[in-house]
């Protein structure tokens, strides 16, 4: 089957999906052939790239912060959509703080979306993939999961936990049929990126040039393909874990990465 087909006739749900990664996956799942609800906390923005999708992206508003709204929106998928076949958990915010100035605001708010929001739509998504024995569930975390960062404390938690949470998850459903899989970014060309750059003497070019080249004082390598990653680097990732190309990877933990942490 073509890739541009590879996914028709499937029905995927994706949170965070009004910018950078989030909206490249729905993107990448739609020119699949897969029917996709996005849903994000940017209603206007979610809306805007639903409409130009030529009707196989549907927006939703959405916190994932709340679980009901998130059964609520599966709900809606399954009901308007059709059965869920594909689940991406993309939604997710940075809060930069050394730990010894974390306030406890701060900490609640990135594993309330980045742990708590893979939490409702994997489960919500889990009980009705276990009942047909069938599905995907892809969450993305970052590279930060696995290798320490300087000033990520909060980020680099959250994120190894929406890591563990989701081979414990595919673990248990496995015997289902149902495939869960995580996908690891690093530094990636998204707003969340370019705001770490703000007040880079030089510019954002000393800023994506630093990040390529590492950072000895904060213990941070390089990247050794010389390049940050655009959006649809991820999202094609994302897309083949959700394949039928995958349907004998479950519990893998992908990093995109172009080789920064490697693979510590």
């Amino acid at each position: 089957m073509s890739p541009e087909r590879e996914l028709s006739g499937r029905v995927a749900l994706v949170t965070g999906a009004a910018r950078g990664i989030g909206a490249a996956v729905v993107e990448a799942l739609a020119g699949r052939g897969a029917r996709v609800l996005a849903a994000d906390v940017d209603a206007e923005r979610v809306a805007a790239l639903a409409g130009r999708s030529e009707g196989r992206v549907v927006a939703r508003a959405l916190d994932v912060t709340d679980a009901a709204a998130v059964e609520s929106a599966v709900a809606e998928a399954e009901r308007t959509l059709g059965p869920l076949d594909i689940a991406v958990n993309v939604a997710g915010v940075l809060r930069m703080s050394p730990v010894v100035d974390l306030n406890d605001a701060d900490w609640a708010a990135v594993f309330a979306v980045n742990t708590g929001g893979v939490l409702h739509l994997s489960r919500a998504a889990a009980r009705r993939m276990v009942a047909r024995g069938r599905g995907s569930i892809v969450t993305v975390a970052s590279n930060a999961a696995g290798v320490p960062r300087s000033g990520m404390a909060a980020y680099a938690a959250s994120k190894a936990a929406a890591v563990m949470f989701t081979k414990c998850l595919g673990l248990e459903v496995a015997p289902y049929g149902v495939r869960c899989n995580t996908v690891c970014p690093g530094s990636t060309a998204t707003d969340m990126q370019f705001a770490l750059w703000e007040g880079t003497p030089g510019g954002a070019g000393n800023g994506r040039r630093a990040v390529i080249e590492g950072d000895l004082a904060s213990y941070r390598t390089g990247i050794p393909l010389g390049r940050i990653a655009e959006p649809s680097d991820i999202a094609d990732a994302v897309a083949f874990l959700a394949s039928d190309r995958a349907r004998h990877i479950t519990l893998h933990d992908l990093y995109v990465d172009g080789g920064a942490t490697l693979r510590a």
